[in-house]
């Protein structure tokens, strides 16, 4: 994913009011479920998500396949 799009579209779902769960597809097949908006840090094409537990998960532009804001919703690279 470009890392423009990347950026815009992460600050997008993640401001939404009210705040809506999204999820972000890696490369590798895995998703995260962005559950809350405070679980979230992004700068500089670069995110960090916390989960729940207190796990933190790194990811990129270059290793996210899309962001999917609902099921009739996605931003591709």
């Amino acid at each position: 994913m470009l890392a423009d799009n990347f950026m815009r579209t992460l600050r997008a779902l993640a401001r939404r009011v009210p705040f809506k769960p999204f999820t972000v597809e890696l490369v590798s097949g895995d998703r995260i479920e962005v559950d809350h908006p405070e679980a979230l840090v992004f700068r500089a094409g670069l995110a960090v998500y916390i989960y729940a537990e207190g796990v933190p998960i790194l990811f990129d532009h270059e290793g996210v396949a899309q962001l999917n804001g609902s099921t009739d919703q996605a931003a591709s690279a």
